[in-house]
C-alpha cells in the first residue's frame, strides 16, 4: 500500500493532539510530536533535556505549547526548525503517519498524499477542554488559549513564507466542539479511507 501522512494542526484547547492519537490507533499508523523534539537533539548530539529546556525556557507544565522553539537565540531556534523540518520529511518518506504542529503541512507542501487538518473549537469549548480534559484552572486556560494561539500565529508566519491565512495548505477545517473527540476521530478517519483509498 502506498504510503499517506496526515497533518494535524489545531487551536490550542481544540484537543488536536489527542484527535490524533486517537486517528493513530484507528488507522493504525504510527503519531509522532514530542518523538520529533528526542530525533532533534540526537541530530544535533545534544541531551533532549537541552532540547527541552529551549522549548520550555518560560517555564510551566504547558510553555513548549506557547513557545514551540522557545525564546533562546534565533539562530538557534532557526537551526531547531531546520531539522525538525528534515525529521517531518524523512518521516513523511518512511511510512504512513501523523504528524502534529511543528509547522508540518508546510514542510510536506510538496510531497505526494499528504491531508493537512486543522482542528478548531469555539472558546467556550476551548476552556471547557482545558479545565475538564487538562486540568487547568479559569484563569490559567484564558490566558493559555490567548498566549498559544498568538504563538503559534507567529511560528506560522516566521516559518511558512507565503501563508497569509488560517485556511492556507489546510485541507480540511473541523471544529471538534461540533463532534466531539470521538466524533472527529470517525469523520477524519472516513476522509483519509477515501481519500487515500485505505
Amino acid at each position: 500500500m502506498e504510503k499517506y501522512v496526515i497533518t494535524i494542526s489545531r487551536q490550542f484547547g481544540a484537543m488536536g493532539r489527542t484527535i490524533a492519537q486517537k486517528m493513530s490507533q484507528v488507522m493504525g499508523i504510527e503519531f509522532y510530536d514530542r518523538d520529533i523534539v528526542e530525533e532533534t537533539a540526537k541530530r544535533m548530539n545534544l541531551p533532549v533535556s537541552e532540547i527541552s529546556d529551549e522549548e520550555e525556557r518560560f517555564g510551566g507544565f504547558f510553555a513548549e505549547r506557547r513557545y514551540p522553539l522557545g525564546m533562546g537565540p534565533a539562530s538557534l531556534q532557526q537551526e531547531i526548525f531546520q531539522i525538525q523540518s528534515n525529521i517531518i520529511h524523512d518521516l513523511a518518506l518512511k511510512e504512513s503517519c501523523i504528524i502534529v504542529g511543528r509547522c508540518s503541512d508546510y514542510c510536506l507542501k510538496d510531497v505526494d498524499r499528504v491531508l493537512n487538518v486543522f482542528v478548531y473549537a469555539s472558546e467556550k469549548q476551548r476552556m471547557d477542554n482545558c479545565v475538564g480534559k487538562l486540568g487547568m484552572d479559569e484563569k490559567t486556560a484564558k490566558r493559555m488559549i490567548k498566549d498559544v494561539d498568538k504563538a503559534r500565529e507567529s511560528y506560522r508566519n516566521k516559518y511558512c513564507p507565503g501563508i497569509t491565512g488560517v485556511f492556507d495548505n489546510r485541507d480540511i477545517c473541523i471544529d471538534s466542539g461540533k463532534f466531539g473527540i470521538d466524533g472527529t476521530v470517525e469523520i477524519l478517519c472516513d476522509i483519509v479511507r477515501k481519500r487515500f483509498d485505505v
